[in-house]
């Protein structure tokens, strides 16, 4: 074991005080202690190896789930996205997906294997590994029913093959895995015709696209739907549309987005999730669960 990051050779991208913004959908948020780009599944197998678990560390795929305090994340973070990104098919029935791929790309390339079933990912605007790692969904679909097998690795870098039954799945919600996180998974779908599922994709991105505010830096919907009711409906009956902190703001095209207009800083968008939290339980006495992680530290350490 060789230690700390600084003494550590490794084959693809390792940096120290990294800037995360531009890696997250909110675009906000401090610098990584230390940022880990890895080559390729043997190299981020190697620098788990020799980094001790002592050293914190935490991945990162697109960033659109996530709210990176002001003053950073210490530690490594360990960046999957572009790299662990292969698509492929190994039969008539099933795709193999690297946890790095972005679920829109996935979606495109089952529909154009003339697979149906997964359409409903180009809706999600994370990776394959975030997806798997809260069992996203959109439009009445989720992936984990989709899901034959995956391939795990701990934090010593032992690969590992789990099934469904290893994990306990529930609504955005996947437990059971301990210290491993998702490399690759093998999903089973039916044949069907490419040109249907592709305007099939076409179609839900253009629902998403009326009804969601994509053009505005966000982090995705904020909170989850409690049972039978709807948190965008919880957040407009509190009256919440247009709240702001700063330059972030409750959507007032969709309530469950927090927006900003490029002024704000994480400490705006937080004191919003909680203010949300605050008045829609005040209200109708429903405390809103986030679906989004607020991570790192509140304030830069001088």
């Amino acid at each position: 074991m060789i230690g700390h990051p600084a003494n550590l050779r490794v084959r693809g991208r390792l940096e120290r005080d990294v800037p995360l913004a531009g890696m997250t959908s909110w675009r906000v948020g401090g610098h990584a202690q230390w940022l880990f780009e890895p080559e390729d599944v043997d190299d981020l197998a190697h620098f788990l190896a020799c980094v001790p678990e002592t050293f914190p560390r935490m991945l990162l795929g697109l960033g659109s789930n996530v709210l990176v305090r002001d003053g950073g994340i210490d530690g490594v973070v360990i960046h999957l996205s572009g790299t662990l990104n292969q698509r492929l098919r190994p039969d008539p029935e099933r795709v193999e997906l690297g946890a790095g791929l972005a679920c829109a790309q996935a979606a495109r390339f089952c529909a154009a294997e003339g697979l149906t079933g997964a359409e409903f990912l180009a809706g999600i605007p994370g990776t394959i590994g975030g997806a798997l790692a809260m069992n996203a969904g959109a439009w009445g679909g989720e992936i984990w029913p989709l899901v034959e097998w995956v391939e795990t690795m701990d934090h010593q870098g032992l690969r590992l093959v789990r099934t469904p039954a290893d994990f306990r799945i529930a609504y955005r919600s996947v437990t059971g895995s301990g210290a491993e996180f998702f490399l690759r998974t093998v999903l089973r779908l039916q044949q069907g015709d490419p040109s249907a599922a592709r305007a099939r994709i076409q179609e839900l991105l253009r629902e998403r696209s009326e009804k969601q505010p994509l053009g505005l830096p966000s982090g995705g919907s904020v909170f989850r739907n409690p049972e039978g009711r709807h948190a965008a409906v919880l957040i407009e009956q509190a009256g919440l549309k247009g709240l702001r902190r700063g330059g972030a703001e409750v959507s007032r095209k969709h309530a469950n987005f927090i927006t900003h207009d490029g002024t704000a800083c994480a400490a705006d968008i937080e004191w919003l999730i909680e203010e949300v939290q605050r008045r829609v339980e005040a209200r109708s006495g429903i405390r809103l669960i986030p679906e989004v992680r607020v991570i790192g530290r509140k304030e830069s350490q001088q």
